[in-house]
């Protein structure tokens, strides 16, 4: 017998879950459901290797979108976050390296050392994404758009929106309007003469996305994840426990809410009768109505596995099928008998390097590694041929630093994002490439910590294919889809079908397909669940 209930929401990613908490605190009863055994999608925790555990996929926060954080009450719910006063450590192969901080005036300090002219540009660069984060994150809670027919909640929105940007000042206002379109290697240059400190830079508008700082647009990216945290090089802040513990907090705090959580509950369908959804069918054959049905999965997996295409306008499908998905980043993470030494750090004293744990502070952030423009653009190369790089550009965590509970006594794990991998090699396959890229991701470590390959205990690696067998992101995109400028806000996943509502009635999108889709921040399923309840709540 088939059972009934108010909303289906598919999948318990982060972004689902928002979605969830905020329909049951408006009165439904939503069901939440997940291929998985755990919530949590890319925000999860696992032990892969005795007493070792570390966040699977994703590890940092967005930040998470700070009305998501107040409205649904996450430390009451467990949610503990952590930060070094480090934000990022960047060692050079000869052995100097850059530290960038929490505080702004430190970070100049340190960019002193290399330039002058650079300390003083940071500090213009910091107060100037501080003074334009506002108007980004109005951006980022905005239901884009109808372009055809605007709507008057359109037209206000953005009316207030220009208001923002007039507020901005000339020459801000025409900063912002310039950047967007632009290389982030550009802007990097625009302020900064210091190679090390433009890569550090510029990675943030790369990371994760089919983009070299030398491609248009890749400034745009930058600019979505500075609305949540201005800092020019982003945020290092994690959960205690890692990522699955944030959504541990989620779950529960939908679930105090209302909302229904089933997990191991594969979706095989969306069923659909007369232009409307009628609920779903599951991998068992059991089958669930609902008259709203709330898709967290990415648009390709939705639109062309999960709804029979007769379903569907040819040119829906054909728009769908060209909507771009291939990831290019691999996750690897390791089981480490000690902290591993970088040649960068040797010398310095413990008060001079803010000694931690037993650590240097300075790993308790983000580690990049990556030295030049040219590195990052190299690395970046190679996947639009169809290898992965043999010098790739990594940003690394070791997040046992701030959090022992990760790692047994005096032991750590690193967890580590490589770009570039494409989801499809030119030549073999990822089963028979699998142990090349772990060796290539070791060695380019080994460059800074020669030390690392002999304190290695345990590892886990995940390629593209991976995270689309395992994690269902079609075609490994972490994001759920590209992030370039013809694939975001009133394009994101298609123009047309920006305002999280499907081509048929009573489907919706809430998941990273969907604006603002830039990363851990919730927004999605927030903004999500406000055009829901527009269309159902009484």
């Amino acid at each position: 017998m088939a059972r009934a209930c108010d909303i289906i929401i598919l999948g318990a990613g982060h972004n689902g879950l928002v979605a969830a908490f905020y329909l049951a605190k408006a009165g439904f009863k939503p069901l939440v459901l997940d291929r998985r055994d755990v919530v949590g999608g890319a925000a999860a925790t696992g032990e892969f290797h005795p007493g070792f555990k570390c966040s699977t996929l994703a590890h940092a926060c967005g930040p998470l979108d700070a009305s998501v954080v107040r409205d649904m009450q996450l430390e009451r719910h467990g949610l503990t976050m952590l930060e070094s006063p480090v934000r990022v450590f960047a060692p050079l192969p000869d052995g100097r390296s850059l530290t960038l901080f929490r505080d702004v005036g430190e970070s100049a300090n340190q960019i002193a050392k290399f330039s002058k002219a650079d300390a003083v540009k940071y500090g213009e660069l910091s107060d100037t994404l501080a003074k334009m984060s506002p108007l980004l994150q109005q951006l980022l809670a905005m239901t884009p758009p109808e372009i055809a027919k605007p709507g008057v909640s359109d037209l206000w929105n953005m009316l207030g929106a220009g208001r923002q940007l007039r507020g901005l000042g000339k020459k801000d206002m025409m900063r912002l309007i310039r950047w967007g379109p632009t290389a982030v290697a550009d802007l990097a240059s625009e302020f900064f003469e210091t190679e090390v400190l433009r890569a550090a830079f510029a990675a943030r508008g790369i990371f994760g996305a089919a983009l070299g700082p030398w491609s248009a647009g890749s400034t745009t990216l930058l600019l979505l994840r500075a609305a949540g945290d201005p800092h020019p090089v982003g945020t290092s802040a994690f959960p205690r426990g890692g990522m699955g513990a944030l959504a541990q907090a989620l779950a529960d705090a939908a679930r105090q809410a209302g909302a229904d959580i089933r997990t191991g509950a594969d979706v095989a369908q969306i069923a659909i009768k007369d232009g409307a959804v009628t609920g779903v069918v599951l991998e068992s054959g059991e089958e669930i109505s609902a008259s709203t049905v709330v898709s967290g999965a990415d648009p390709r997996r939705t639109f062309l596995k999960l709804i029979d295409p007769v379903h569907l306008a040819p040119g829906f499908v054909v728009k769908m099928q060209h909507y771009r998905s291939k990831g290019v980043a691999a996750k690897m993470n390791l089981a480490l008998d000690g902290m591993p030494s970088f040649t960068a750090l040797q010398g310095i004293s413990a008060a001079g390097a803010l000694s931690l744990n037993g650590a240097s502070s300075a790993l308790a952030g983000r580690i990049h590694i990556g030295p030049d423009i040219d590195y990052l653009e190299k690395a970046f190369d190679a996947s639009k041929y169809g290898e992965f790089s043999r010098a790739p550009y990594l940003d690394v965590t070791i997040p046992s630093i701030l959090d022992p509970s990760l790692a047994p006594a005096e032991q750590h794990v690193m967890s580590v994002y490589m770009q570039f991998a494409p989801y499809q090699l030119r030549e073999g396959d990822w089963s028979t490439q699998r142990g090349a890229l772990a060796d290539t991701i070791v060695e380019t470590l080994a460059t800074y910590a020669p030390d690392l390959p002999e304190r290695i205990v345990g590892h886990e690696l995940f390629t593209p294919q991976d995270l689309e067998t395992q994690f269902g992101l079609t075609g490994g995109h972490p994001f759920h889809g590209e992030l370039a400028l013809d694939q975001i806000f009133t394009m994101r996943p298609l123009l047309g079908y920006a305002r999280y509502r499907g081509p048929v009635r009573g489907l919706y999108m809430c998941g990273s397909g969907t604006h603002p889709g830039a990363g851990l921040t919730g927004g999605a399923g927030s903004n999500a669940a406000r055009e829901i309840l527009k269309d159902i709540k009484p």
